[in-house]
């Protein structure tokens, strides 16, 4: 027997003899699976970067993230104890740096680019040069970022980038880039998520150095005679009117929009309501300009430039047709990239792109999962915040699982050419495009229910006549359009493109509104959403059969996500607006005339795919002008929540007997002292520490806003968030299944403890 202290400076020969008890069998047999997946493990690199990336981003406070820090240290230093000799010490060594250095790239960019904010909202003159132009022509409005002058003499000192939406008739119809501007605008801090689980503004203003957003309360002045601004502001000018000049030669409601989409990235001009249907039916990824279209132009440009060079039998014998051909695709590439505004999956497109080039340039195979790596390592060393965002995640989520299923023997084989009939052929790359469908839509689905609470469920049949379409016939049509409008030929071209878009929302419209076709899903857990990510990386970036173990992980996730209990409250972070969660598909709201907006958010928090009710029409509810109360039936009992909804002050004796027989109050202000509910006071004061709520009666359990945010340089909240998850209610504090105050127990005004609460 070997003795124990002596165990990690034999470790390797003991490997190697089989001689060191308990561990021999599991090492030696992972150093097998790795050995014969030696050729995989550089596909892990970008994987363990993206890990320490999301590490920082959800652990909560400094203290965790230097703790995270120390454990992969002391996770490579255990490699280099395994031995550095075998392949299981280099991989673990490999995977701890890597995630360590992302936990530093991300840290480090979040510092790098902090700018000052605004921490209360205000009414300010904003003067300054506008930077970018966004046109929102289905909304009436244009947003307009600024670089605002900074004068510390002046009677404000605003942040150096703010973002200001304009009515849409109160701008010139083309605002020139680098333009002066002046206007008197209405400015409120970065939003953060108004419930838990919706979109974080606050965290992408962040990065994107935005230090207040706000709405004109007049006409602008804007002079244009001095503009200027550079390369980016001058290219941001060309983008904005070729959108513009698409959106008015394409007929149609939201045909428009959706064919400058494809051309310049911009989805102004697209109206909700097809947006919705794009999405409902699995072809919103046709609206995000990515691997599709950036693949169709450099593919179309490089065999159109291919096939005009070889008319010259002189270049076709004695010049290198193909390189120059690869050469005119990647100018197209990159050319296109900055045309439609560079966002993270079109550069990430655009990498992958220029790497297929160089390998068909080269003589070598292109398109793996090696491509899709080396494209994930540039885009998180150089935006590591882009991990958190949907677009990155749905890009690189759809790439992978359609190269590693494609990737797989039985797949190659199948899809293989051979001697048979046309109709055999159409059949089999039918099946082939319908299996890849599915593959992308599981793939997508689990990230589409955790930033959307959504999923299209018919996506893969929807796709099989939209992909072709829009990559065949849309944009060709449109390329065409636009080369011939330099001649005054393109209306022609201008009308088919339109019918071709016009059959796209047909689909999407039909499809999407098919019985079953949204599969909904309350906020999910981070716990759930990493699990089900693992397990499909494992499935996906291994070759041999040790990749079948990625279903358990994937399945517990799934399950997770599942079972997880939908809230029976949402309060917004401002008080204003509280959904009810009926538990029959419905939810109902405080206040009926919340906007479109604030509807969809909480529906979608929910899980809950309708259109909310007033809480007027609930039987278990009463409701006046100023206050509404409502009984819910849960955990086996009855709760009885109270909240206001007006600004008007109540008469403070008729509070304090309403606030006593309730278990919850809520309100948009401040309550008075007296007003102590059974379990909770949710007030002004508390919001501001806490954020937007989310609570499970049954449970006992508020989770926070906060609490997701910890102590990120973008959190707006004021009290540093304690440790737990949610707050959990405590039997011996105000206990919610007493309905007096005979117990002795002191009121529950406050929330008791637990991250993200008092």
């Amino acid at each position: 027997m070997i003795d124990a202290g002596r165990a990690p400076s034999i470790a390797p020969a003991a490997l190697q003899t089989g001689r060191w008890p308990g561990g021999p069998r599991l090492l030696a047999a992972i150093e097998h699976a790795l050995e014969s997946e030696r050729d995989q493990l550089g596909l892990w690199l970008p994987v363990a970067l993206a890990a320490g990336i999301g590490l920082w981003l959800v652990l909560p406070h400094r203290i965790a993230w230097l703790a995270a820090m120390t454990a992969l240290a002391g996770m490579a230093l255990a490699g280099v104890a395994i031995g550095t000799a075998r392949r299981i010490g280099r991989a673990v060594i490999v995977i701890a740096l890597a995630a360590l250095v992302g936990m530093i790239i991300i840290w480090s960019r979040a510092d790098w680019v902090a700018s000052p904010r605004i921490d209360r909202p205000m009414v300010a003159m904003v003067t300054g040069r506008i930077e970018t132009v966004e046109r929102l022509p289905a909304r009436e409005m244009v947003r307009l970022t600024i670089a605002t002058d900074r004068d510390p003499a002046g009677p404000v000192l605003l942040p150096p980038r703010v973002r200001v939406n304009v009515d849409q008739g109160y701008v010139p119809w083309m605002v020139p880039g680098g333009a002066r501007i002046a206007v008197r605008a209405r400015l409120l801090p970065p939003a953060p998520a108004a419930v838990p689980g919706a979109y974080d503004f606050a965290r992408a203003a962040w990065f994107q150095g935005i230090g207040a957003t706000g709405k004109a309360l007049d006409r602008p002045a804007i002079d244009a005679s001095d503009a200027g601004g550079g390369f980016w502001t001058w290219l941001a000018d060309r983008r904005a009117r070729l959108s513009a000049h698409i959106e008015a030669s394409v007929t149609g409601q939201s045909a428009g929009g959706i064919a400058a989409a494809l051309a310049t990235g911009d989805q102004g001009a697209i109206a909700e309501e097809d947006a919705d249907a794009m999405r409902q039916s699995g072809l919103a990824h046709l609206l995000s300009v990515s691997g599709l279209h950036v693949s169709a132009v450099v593919g179309g440009v490089l065999l159109l430039t291919l096939r005009l060079l070889a008319l010259s039998p002189r270049l076709a014998l004695h010049a290198p047709l193909l390189l120059i051909a690869a050469g005119a695709g990647a100018l197209a590439g990159i050319g296109y990239t900055l045309l439609s505004g560079s966002q993270v999956p079109t550069i990430r497109s655009c990498v992958a792109a220029l790497l297929v080039l160089a390998g068909i340039a080269m003589g070598r195979e292109a398109i793996t999962l090696r491509l899709v790596a080396a494209g994930a390592l540039i885009v998180l060393l150089l935006w590591p915040e882009a991990l958190a965002g949907p677009s990155f995640q749905l890009s690189f989520a759809a790439v992978t699982a359609l190269v590693a299923f494609l990737e797989h023997p039985r797949i190659t084989a199948f899809a293989a050419r051979r001697d048979e009939g046309l109709l055999s052929g159409w059949g089999r790359s039918l099946a082939l495009l319908l299996l890849s469908g599915l593959v992308i839509e599981a793939a997508l689905a689990p990230i589409a229910l955790f930033h959307f609470h959504k999923s299209g469920l018919y996506g893969a049949v929807a796709n099989i006549v939209a992909i072709p379409l829009t990559t065949f016939i849309i944009m060709p049509l449109e390329a065409l359009a636009l080369l011939f409008d330099l001649i005054g030929l393109g209306t022609p071209f201008w009308w088919l493109a339109s019918q071709a878009i016009a059959l796209l929302l047909w689909i999407a419209r039909t499809v999407g509104g098919a019985p079953g076709a949204v599969a909904m899903l309350p906020t999910m857990s981070w716990g759930a959403f990493a699990l089900m990510v693992a397990g499909g990386l494992w499935i996906a970036l291994w070759r041999t059969p040790i990749r079948r173990w990625g279903l358990l992980p994937f399945a517990a996730g799934a399950v997770w996500a599942l079972f997880s209990p939908a809230p029976d409250l949402l309060v917004t972070g401002d008080g204003r607006h509280v959904a009810v969660v009926l538990g029959d598909g419905r939810v109902a709201l405080l206040r009926d005339r919340a906007g479109d907006y604030v509807r969809d958010m909480l529906s979608e928090a929910a899980g809950v795919d309708g259109e909310p009710l007033p809480i007027d029409a609930l039987q278990a509810a009463r409701c006046s002008a100023d206050l509404c109360e409502a009984t819910l039936r849960r955990g086996g009992r009855d709760w009885h929540i109270l909240a206001t909804r007006s600004p008007y002050l109540v008469d403070i004796r008729r509070m304090n007997r309403v606030c006593a027989r309730a278990d919850i109050v809520i309100s948009e202000r401040r309550m008075p002292r007296s007003c102590m509910p059974r379990w909770a006071k949710i007030d002004r004061p508390l919001l501001a520490r806490t954020g937007g709520l989310s609570i499970d009666l049954e449970g006992g359990t508020i989770t926070t806003v906060a609490s997701g945010v910890g102590q990120h340089p973008w959190s707006v909240f004021r009290e540093r968030p304690q440790d737990a998850t949610t707050q959990k209610w405590q039997p011996g504090r105000a206990s919610p299944h007493h309905h007096s105050r005979e117990d002795g127990n002191p009121p529950a005004n406050e929330l008791r403890a637990n991250r993200g609460s008092t």
